[in-house]
């Protein structure tokens, strides 16, 4: 259950189940459900819910969401939803108590690194804009991260605020008219459905960017750092396996990802006219050329 763009994540959920031995058509079936419209969420997980499926796995903070409204009995994998306690989803992480379990990467705490790298990455730049999906998005604790951060970098921050694909280009209409040096965005599954319309117009816009992870690197953004998210769901379907095998969600501990990765797309800073410290290019676990 997720939103269009999410394919190659699944694609890694799938290979994950080949490798502990589950066989679609044989000894697994994998329903699907897809829209570009957050606003259906709830609808396909109610789908989902009277086929009826044994587990449900999701996505992002609205997946979690419409899937946990659904149902208070089905257990639901999470794949990358950024802070599951923030969520109400898990009562904590080490001991979920409900029928939620899986993976949480704590985007709050990446918030600050982010902007660390991007100051790193231009030392000049004292404004920064960032874009947040404050309807969809990883919520109000990723933003207020963001925002210590850049207090204690000295950074001016201005929120640009978006709820639906149109905003997305006001948003970068308000950061140039606010003379912003550079943009920094949130998670929000928004932004990732429209991710090559947002990499265009940060190329339009001449603006560095740092994006959450590398698909929008992949896409030809300029710079990312975050969990690799397809190793994130791979894990979801070890958790399938586990609770194939008998296991309760209520009794297994959400994992947090142990490794980050910084990818910058050297391609794009040359093609923008920027320069990046080598020092930071020998850092990076990734640079597209």
């Amino acid at each position: 259950m997720g939103l269009t763009g999410l394919e190659p994540l699944i694609a890694a959920f799938r290979d994950s189940l080949r490798q502990l031995g589950y066989v679609e058509g044989q000894n697994i079936t994998v329903e699907s459900r897809w829209t570009s419209e957050v606003d259906r969420l709830p609808e396909l997980a109610a789908e989902l819910v009277r086929l009826p499926v044994d587990i449900l796995v999701a996505g992002g903070p609205s997946m979690a969401r419409a899937a946990k409204k659904a149902t208070s009995t089905i257990p639901i994998v999470m794949a990358v939803v950024p802070d599951l306690v923030g969520e109400g989803l898990v009562a904590t992480l080490a001991r979920p108590g409900g029928n939620v379990t899986g993976i949480s990467f704590m985007a709050p705490d990446l918030s600050g690194k982010r902007l660390e790298l991007l100051r790193e990455a231009f030392p000049r730049i004292s404004h920064v804009g960032v874009i947040w999906d404050s309807k969809t998005g990883g919520g109000p604790a990723e933003l207020e991260a963001t925002q210590r951060g850049a207090r204690a970098l000295g950074v001016e921050l201005q929120v640009l605020e978006v709820q639906r694909a149109a905003d997305v280009d006001k948003a970068f209409e308000m950061g140039r008219k606010h003379r912003a040096g550079a943009l920094i965005t949130l998670g929000s599954p928004l932004l990732f459905a429209n991710r090559r319309h947002l990499v265009d117009l940060a190329t339009a816009s001449g603006l560095p960017v740092m994006f959450q992870h590398r698909a929008y690197v992949d896409a030809g953004g300029l710079m990312s750092y975050g969990p690799n998210f397809p190793e994130m769901f791979r894990r979801a379907a070890v958790y399938v396996d586990k609770i194939l095998k008998g296991a309760k969600p209520a009794d297994l501990p959400v994992e947090q990802p142990t490794k980050f990765e910084l990818v910058i797309n050297l391609k794009t800073a040359k093609a923008l006219g920027l320069t990046i410290p080598p020092s930071l290019l020998a850092r990076a676990d990734e640079v597209i050329q």
